[in-house]
């Protein structure tokens, strides 16, 4: 049965304190497009739970939040950090004129256990699972530890019988302590080393910028940007994998391929929707990552992995990308507006390395054109795999309003793709006349022509 709603997590994630009143936010997002959604909230533990609002309505597309609010606790969970005897059952209908819907559709939800209390227990426990577990629910958890609570962890770990595993973990995961900054000695430089890990992924890893640029700088006599540790990683994925940002951008600024493939064939890019990073997502499809890349394993692209995980967002972003990218190739100005209106990407791009402005440019959609450089600022200067910017495209298609609007609006007219060919080539190459004036007039240089045009392409599109 056709699900009605969609929620932010398939886990209810709570921030776990020892006798305190803990609480945790669940969204929902309505799936109908015409009807108000109406749903009741029923948990497997009333004793322990409430929730409130227990029932609500959801208007069409539009989002309701409830709260769960944990009573007190005397005692630790039993397990965590999943719970296996919680749970809530989202129950929904379809709003009738009546006041009394019948719920017929079923929303599941687990209960998972989470926070730096239970954190530090499981580390004075020697529990590398539940430590292991707790960092996957909550990623930034250790990065957000306050300095001399973070020297404190690492303290409790290192008294550990398994404390090599134990500081190994805590480190890799994003502890920071000028202990872990300085590699904590001999127990993590071979752990390191056997990882197959080079400086530059150690500073991914942990979120070094500074340094990243200092060995970036160095790379041309002895670091190459993706240089690989045991399982084919290179620092870019260690970089997306924590969500460092600053460091992601550097390396691609730097020149690190955002599509290198690890030995499972994992790009940064699924990396990072398998972890549900939105941010990272979106950085990283501005930096050029193609979606379409498919993992080894299973054959799953980034945004199959972020479907099955249960990532709303990453799965919203990467299909809006989609819908964007089709828009502009059928020219449907009022989808395209509508998407746009919604932040949908614009950087998105297929596998031949063509984004929304390419497609519609070399079809001539010259007002789907405009909107995407005044409405999405769609980059006039985006490049597909073969070094072909949009200017190229609409030369290539003979569609010289088009080529006014990119022109008029700031497009290189000297722009050379990877074979040397510029947009006045294709124009003369292809018998356009006065597509060649008007880029003659408009400052296209004449000299340094190719003696072959590049390939069409045409025929992918």
């Amino acid at each position: 049965m056709e699900r009605l709603v969609e929620a932010s997590e398939q886990e209810v994630k709570i921030d776990f304190v020892l006798g305190s009143k803990c609480r945790a936010n669940v969204r929902l997002k309505s799936l109908s497009a015409t009807t108000p959604v109406a749903f009741k909230v029923q948990t497997s533990s009333p004793n322990k739970f409430l929730v409130n609002p227990p029932s609500g309505l959801i208007q069409p597309l539009s989002y309701a939040t409830f709260q769960v609010v944990l009573k007190p606790q005397s005692q630790l969970p039993a397990t965590f950090p999943r719970s296996p005897s919680d749970r809530f059952l989202v129950k929904t209908a379809l709003a009738p004129a009546s006041t009394h819907p019948e719920f017929t559709h079923d929303l599941k939800l687990k209960v998972a256990f989470v926070g730096p209390f239970l954190l530090r227990h499981a580390v004075a426990g020697g529990d590398l699972d539940a430590v292991r577990n707790i960092i996957k629910r909550q990623r930034s958890i250790l990065t957000e530890f306050p300095s001399r609570d973070a020297e404190s962890l690492l303290r409790v770990a290192t008294e550990l019988s398994n404390s090599d595993d134990m500081v190994a973990l805590l480190v890799e995961a994003g502890l920071k302590t000028d202990d872990a900054r300085a590699g904590l000695g001999d127990v993590t430089e071979s752990r390191w080393a056997s990882k197959g890990w080079t400086d530059l992924h150690v500073a991914a890893a942990f979120d070094r910028t500074e340094e990243i640029l200092s060995l970036v700088r160095a790379s041309e006599e002895r670091r190459p940007l993706d240089c690989r540790d045991k399982e084919g990683r290179t620092p870019l994925h260690l970089a997306a994998s924590k969500g460092n940002e600053r460091c992601a951008r550097v390396l691609a600024g730097a020149g690190a391929d955002v599509n290198a493939a690890s030995k499972d064939g994992r790009t940064a890019l699924y990396r990072a929707a398998a972890n549900g990073d939105r941010q990272m997502v979106e950085l990283l499809i501005e930096l050029g990552a193609d979606p379409t890349i498919s993992s080894m394993d299973r054959g799953r692209s980034a945004i199959d992995v972020a479907r099955d995980k249960g990532h709303t967002e990453v799965v919203n972003l990467l299909q809006r990308g989609e819908a964007v990218l089709e828009a502009a190739r059928r020219g449907d100005l009022n989808h395209l507006e509508s998407l746009l209106d919604r932040d949908a990407s614009v950087s998105f791009h297929d596998q031949y390395g063509l984004t929304a402005l390419h497609v519609a440019a070399i079809k001539g959609h010259k007002d789907a054109v405009m909107m995407l450089v005044e409405l999405g600022s769609a980059d006039l200067e985006c490049q597909d795999h073969e070094g072909h910017t949009p200017l190229h495209l609409a030369v290539e298609g003979g569609h010289a309003e088009t080529v006014e609007v990119l022109v008029n609006r700031g497009a290189n007219v000297n722009a050379e793709s990877k074979k040397g060919a510029t947009p006045l080539y294709f124009a003369r190459a292809m018998g356009y006349d006065d597509i060649s004036l008007f880029l003659t007039e408009s400052g296209a240089a004449v000299s340094s022509l190719p003696s072959t045009p590049s390939s069409s392409l045409s025929s992918i599109l």
